[in-house]
């Protein structure tokens, strides 16, 4: 094809994305005149008419119609391998954007910051802390952090935690109190430290499986005289003695290797899907978000038990 047609061709895309002179010229910076006169010359050298005009409309022809249905996907695979060929050799650098639960920000992200800002001195982080499963393209998004089994079908995810297990823990001094429970029908007996969703209302309930089975997982409602929202207000209260909590084990893990916390029914518990790193796609990934999927791949190998 005739090259000198390229950017006339893309000048006219913007007007039908806009379906306005005016707005096309404010966003290319030219003014609508210079854009008009562009355009007729496109129809001249074509041989079509692309558009109607009016004082104060236009629309597409048929002929435009057509046109401009096959420039988007043209224009838009262009502009991606422009993106690509810049972002592989930009130093990762900009604001990134990632959202993720609470869990996941202050178990994952927080204890590596100082870490990631010193390989990456020139990269901006915001943690949108959500703990209801996100649109990250609406929300401004750059990727996200969720347990895998909170993840839509259709994301692109890698995973930046190994399978991780529920467990139930409490001090040494409450369990010489009360007694250890050998099973969760023993939990009965026990004050259970519970916590409730902000995004749903719900209670959570305690998950288990029979020891040596599979498939056969049931829940348990906790039943005690303190209930929050707040996961370490609740881990707060088991390490005062207040009762038995079930957490994720990485995020109480601490507290059990210094004895702290003493877990039990481990044999109860049964590996689940860990956290992710998901993104819209990985087509065209920009240098900040590569950046810091390599760096949490990286830290995965941290959780194992």
């Amino acid at each position: 094809m005739d090259p000198s047609l390229l950017p006339s061709l893309a000048w006219f895309a913007h007007v039908a994305r806009h379906h306005s002179f005016t707005r096309a010229a404010d966003e290319m910076g030219v003014s609508r005149a210079a854009l008009s006169q562009n355009l007729k010359a496109l129809e001249r050298k074509l041989g079509v008419k692309l558009l109607y005009r009016t004082t104060r409309d236009m629309s597409l022809t048929e002929e435009g119609q057509r046109l401009y249905a096959v420039l988007q996907g043209a224009l838009q695979s262009i502009d991606g391998a422009v993106r690509t060929v810049g972002d592989s050799r930009a130093e990762a650098s900009g604001l990134l954007r990632i959202n993720s639960s609470r869990f996941a920000a202050k178990t994952l992200v927080e204890p590596h910051l100082p870490e990631f800002f010193a390989r990456y001195p020139k990269l901006q982080l915001e943690l949108v802390i959500n703990d209801g499963f996100a649109n990250i393209i609406a929300e401004g998004c750059d990727a996200g952090i969720r347990l895998g089994q909170s993840l839509a079908e259709h994301m692109t995810a890698v995973p930046i935690t190994p399978p991780l297990e529920m467990a139930v823990v409490a001090t040494p001094a409450y369990f010489a109190e009360h007694g250890v429970p050998s099973t969760p029908a023993d939990l009965a007996n026990h004050n259970c430290l519970r916590y409730r969703y902000a995004s749903s209302g719900g209670v959570h309930h305690w998950e288990f499986a029979p020891p040596g089975t599979t498939g056969q997982d049931f829940v348990l409602e906790p039943m005690g005289n303190y209930t929050t929202n707040d996961d370490e207000g609740m881990i707060r209260a088991a390490l005062q003695g207040i009762g038995v909590m079930q957490h994720i084990e990485i995020t109480v893990r601490q507290h059990i290797r210094s004895g702290a916390l003493q877990r039990v029914l481990q044999p109860w518990s049964t590996p689940f899907s860990g956290c992710y790193l998901y993104i819209p796609t990985r087509e065209q990934l920009p240098a900040k978000v590569r950046a810091f999927m390599d760096f949490m791949i990286e830290k995965r190998d941290d959780w194992k038990i």
